[in-house]
């Protein structure tokens, strides 16, 4: 049986030189038995377990410069060598024997080490197939080189032999805390409390000494902030959001000033519904309320405006903000004029004067 598939690997590799002779011409070789393969584990242990990783390869040593070495392919990695092991990384090939100084004469011959990974999930003992290596001289001779083949002897966890049953991990042992402990991280946690009371404090304070005195008048700001948008760069669709966004936050700021609403915290819906008990006109109203329901749907619902309604989005908001601006001017003039005039003199009772005033 070991011979037969030897003669079989030889043919594979006569096969893999056949291939190649588009380009190269090789002279048939011989198959060459060979000894040398190992399998090896990668982390030590007595016996090997279940998911383990083994390294299977071999080791040439004396090989003479210009010589070729062509290891068969196996499986891709992931897929099973043999039912029950699989494959878990490719080829490694490693050169030994070389020397290290720059300076050291060169060898006429190297020594090859070649290995690639399996695993087994299953218990058992597995055949592994022979190593078989293409060897290419000089002059174009190829050898194959067959390495037997081994047995991976898997074994499953071992168990308590009294009882048959799989000993569980013991937990990590804890002990008590103790004040003495704790009083050290007690002192830490309330020192960082009063650095950050203290960072916070200190850093209001100087944002409030470095906020100017004088503010501008709330249309001011939403006039200027607004002019910012004077363009049909923001009209494109990905960047209406932020188009949206921005008036809209701006107008939102100028009602919180305007009609004394929290309007940065309400809905659309809560806002005009806080607006209808203001003075501001239907026709304001109704323009406000379209915009703002527009620009729900292009920040929350991914709707594209057309460039006529976002042609018109900043002279809607020009006009709320000066005419609600103006109306307020208006009604301020007017309660300033109502409290300058003089109060109208009582109406004098006709009846009395009458009464008493001299016949003729």
């Amino acid at each position: 049986m070991r011979k037969t598939l030897i003669y079989i690997l030889a043919f594979a590799a006569a096969a893999i030189t056949a291939a190649a002779q588009d380009s190269l011409v090789f002279k048939p070789g011989k198959v060459i038995p060979m000894e040398g393969a190992f399998l090896e584990q990668l982390e030590k242990r007595d016996s090997i377990l279940i998911a383990d990783q083994v390294e299977y390869g071999f080791t040439i040593k004396d090989v003479p410069r210009g010589e070729v070495l062509v290891p068969a392919d196996i499986p891709p990695q992931g897929q099973e060598i043999v039912p029950g092991v699989e494959v878990i990384s490719g080829w490694q090939i490693d050169t030994l024997g070389l020397p290290k100084k720059k300076n050291a004469p060169r060898k006429d011959t190297y020594d090859l080490r070649a290995a690639y990974r399996l695993a087994s999930f299953e218990d058992g003992d597995f055949s592994l197939p022979p190593i078989a290596v293409l060897r290419i001289k000089p002059d174009m001779t190829a050898d194959t080189l067959i390495f037997e083949s081994s047995i991976l002897s898997v074994r499953e966890l071992p168990v308590d032999t009294a009882t048959f049953e799989v000993r569980d991990i013991k937990g990590q042992i804890r002990y008590p805390l103790t004040f003495k402990e704790t009083v050290p991280w007690i002192i830490g946690a309330l020192a960082l409390a009063g650095l950050i009371v203290l960072a916070v404090y200190f850093i209001r304070k100087r944002r409030k000494e470095s906020e100017p005195e004088y503010r501008e008048p709330a249309h001011v700001t939403a006039l200027r902030k607004l002019d910012r948008y004077r363009s049909d760069k923001f009209w494109e669709p990905e960047k209406q959001k932020a188009f949206y966004s921005g008036v809209t936050d701006t107008l939102r700021e100028y009602m919180e000033a305007r009609f004394d609403i929290d309007a940065m915290e309400m809905t659309t819906g809560e806002i005009f519904t806080a607006l209808k008990g203001t003075d501001l006109r239907r026709d304001l109203y109704d323009e406000m309320k379209v915009l703002f329901e527009r620009a729900d749907f292009v920040k929350f619902a991914k709707y594209t405006a057309s460039r006529e309604d976002n042609a018109g989005v900043i002279p809607a908001s020009v006009r709320f903000v000066t005419e609600t601006y103006q109306a307020a001017v208006e009604e301020e003039a007017e309660e300033q004029r109502a409290a300058a005039a003089p109060a109208p003199a009582p109406a004098e009772d006709t009846e009395d004067n009458e009464r008493f005033m001299p016949k003729g």
